[in-house]
């Protein structure tokens, strides 16, 4: 199972980037498909989960408002829409899998698949 997430980049602080998260060896259908970011010297940070089947989202809460998860049934991915952004944004953002019930979606132990990651940098 390998998990990939692209769409990272440089965008100036108010701007937006779209991530989007592929998986091979699985399919999303029967798991919850969460985003993680972690800043340099920082944990792990909860910023959005998406339950496949159902589509029920969850968010972290200084994402919510800015951040969008979605499903793209047609190309089998996670996308992650992320406006108005912030240089405290800046991070690696990894998308993981995992069978994960909804009061611990937040939880990165929640989840067996994790991606290599996309840097987002925001410039202020």
């Amino acid at each position: 199972v390998q998990l990939q997430a692209s769409g990272g980049g440089l965008v100036q602080a108010g701007g937006s980037l779209r991530l989007s998260c592929a998986a091979s060896g699985l399919t999303f259908s029967g798991y919850t498909v969460g985003w993680f970011r972690q800043a340099p010297g920082k944990g792990r940070e909860f910023v959005a989960a998406i339950r496949w089947s159902g589509g029920s989202t969850s968010y972290g809460d200084s994402m919510k408002g800015r951040f969008t998860i979605s499903k793209n049934n047609a190309k089998s991915t996670v996308d992650l829409q992320m406006n108005s952004l912030k240089p405290e944004d800046t991070a690696v953002y990894y998308c993981a899998a995992g069978r994960t019930i909804l009061s611990s979606r937040s939880s990165a132990e929640a989840y067996a698949y994790w991606g290599q990651g996309t840097l987002v940098t925001v410039s202020s």
